[in-house]
């Protein structure tokens, strides 16, 4: 496997690669892909920087047909592509092909707004002048993203960045590597120019040369708070406009007059879906006093239902593998801290049941009597655990709810309509779901969040589109003399 640099696939010129393994069977070694290095980032920023001149100044809707085509392509070969996203990343097939269906979804939403990217005009406050204001492509985009969805979250960025001009350098995961090829294969097919969009591999020698590059405009990145936080602090001394995507520690709320059903479902799904990987996952659960024990007995009941297994060779799997040995062992870690601080009612070890034993798989866990101190309710595992704490009123949940140092998304059950929108009012996060899980993000929606999740940015929906533009204004002076503005005229 290479690097995809001004349309040719190459080596990295350090020689050095890194393999990526199935985390549902870690015998299996998908390939060897280049660990790069500052050189090799430059060389893609090089070919970025180029083609920018051509790309920019190519019609906006002439961009989005390229897009458009981009996204019929996806939908040609969304199977395979699931199936790549599952061997390499754990997911199972009814969730990557989700992941793919979004990236489909925001080729055509990009596509659509290369028509609508709108300036602003606004009356002058003299005569014979007009006021005008426009988006401007800004130039190489750096996108760096984690290995959890490794197709729809880069093209939240990737897109919208294409769709405004902009050029790109792609560093995906190195959990998730071969996805990202596929990605470039794709838009290379659909008619990208040479240069306009480039994937560079490897670890965090080659995002931090991503960062540091001086040609390097915008940097857009998902992953953990502590990477996030420290390319927050560089772009800032590099003075680069930046838009971060980090953790979370989302809380479902229910109520006593909720439909516990449909709660039921939603926090399984919302927990235990994508093995808890999710910045959206739902770790936090928070019942009212006077429904928490049948909830919890029902609840515990239908997660020890759920099927662990390999989702390319078991149908039924409904839960697949945590995505590397390090990641096992920090929810293993965090499953002793919470055994030590609450109570464990279900789960609470590594799954070695039959061919599960061949990759990193960990139990459905639920802990309750969890209090706001303990660090499993305050501090993000990433892994199919959930904690549960216990309201004793509407008050006291929203304060549980928020209190956290992340503030990505929420939920709440509750069939009263005035709880719902107060909850709408006073959760401190980026989303609220009501009669809904903690996750389920759409394409044409902002996305992100507040606190330690994010620095203001949204991505989905109108809002991506101010991370990859510049605002220009006009004005147009028609008077024929001189009007001096910003001094006292009056």
């Amino acid at each position: 496997m290479k690097n995809y640099i001004n349309g040719q696939w190459v080596d990295s010129s350090t020689g050095r690669t890194f393999n990526n393994i199935n985390p549902a069977q870690t015998s299996d070694v998908i390939g060897a892909f280049p660990r790069s290095n500052a050189d090799d980032v430059a060389k893609a920023v090089e070919a970025a920087s180029n083609a920018f001149k051509a790309w920019r100044l190519l019609p906006a809707p002439k961009r989005g047909d390229i897009l458009r085509i981009a996204g019929d392509i996806f939908t040609r070969r969304k199977d395979e592509l699931a199936d790549v996203m599952t061997r390499e990343m754990g997911k199972t097939l009814t969730e990557t092909k989700g992941d793919i269906q979004e990236a489909i979804d925001t080729a055509y939403y990009a596509a659509t707004e290369t028509r609508r990217l709108f300036g602003y005009n606004a009356p002058s406050e003299m005569n014979n002048k007009m006021n005008m204001s426009f988006r401007m492509p800004i130039g190489v985009c750096g996108i760096i993203t984690a290995w959890n969805f490794p197709i729809a979250v880069p093209s939240w960025k990737i897109l919208p960045a294409l769709a405004c001009g902009n050029t790109v350098v792609f560093k995906p995961s190195d959990d998730s590597p071969h996805s990202a090829n596929i990605f470039a294969e794709i838009l290379e097919e659909a008619g990208l120019p040479a240069g306009v969009f480039n994937v560079v591999h490897g670890d965090g020698e080659a995002g931090s040369a991503i960062v540091e590059h001086p040609d390097v405009r915008v940097v857009g990145f998902t992953g953990s708070t502590t990477t996030g936080n420290a390319i927050a602090a560089r772009c800032g001394a590099l003075n680069k406009k930046v838009s971060l995507e980090m953790g979370g520690k989302n809380a479902q709320i229910v109520m006593p007059d909720a439909d516990m059903d449909l709660a039921i479902h939603g926090v399984l799904w919302g927990a235990f879906g994508t093995t808890g990987q999710r910045c959206t996952a739902t770790s936090r659960l928070i019942l009212h006093a006077a429904i928490h024990d049948t909830f919890i007995a029902e609840l515990t009941k239908q997660a020890s239902a759920l099927v662990l297994g390999n989702g390319r060779s078991n149908a039924a799997a409904q839960v697949g593998p945590v995505i590397n040995q390090r990641q096992l062992d920090k929810i293993l870690s965090y499953i002793e801290i919470g055994k030590s601080e609450a109570t464990c009612v279900l789960g609470g070890e590594r799954d070695m049941q039959g061919d599960n034993a061949n990759g990193y798989f960990v139990q459905p866990t639920i802990f309750t009597n969890v209090e706001r101190t303990h660090r499993i309710f305050q501090e993000e595992i990433f892994g199919p655990v959930l904690s549960v704490a216990k309201a004793t009123s509407f008050e006291h949940a929203i304060s549980l709810a928020n209190d956290s140092a992340y503030g990505l998304s929420s939920s709440i059950y509750t069939r009263d309509v005035n709880a719902a929108f107060t909850a709408i009012r006073d959760i401190e996060a980026g989303i609220t779901y009501i009669n809904a899980p903690t996750i389920g993000a759409e394409a044409h929606m902002p996305f992100g969040g507040i606190k330690g999740t994010g620095n203001g940015h949204r991505e989905g929906g109108w809002t991506v589109f101010d991370i990859f533009t510049e605002w220009k204004t006009v004005y147009v002076d028609f008077s024929g003399t001189l009007q001096r503005a910003q001094i006292d005229n009056y």
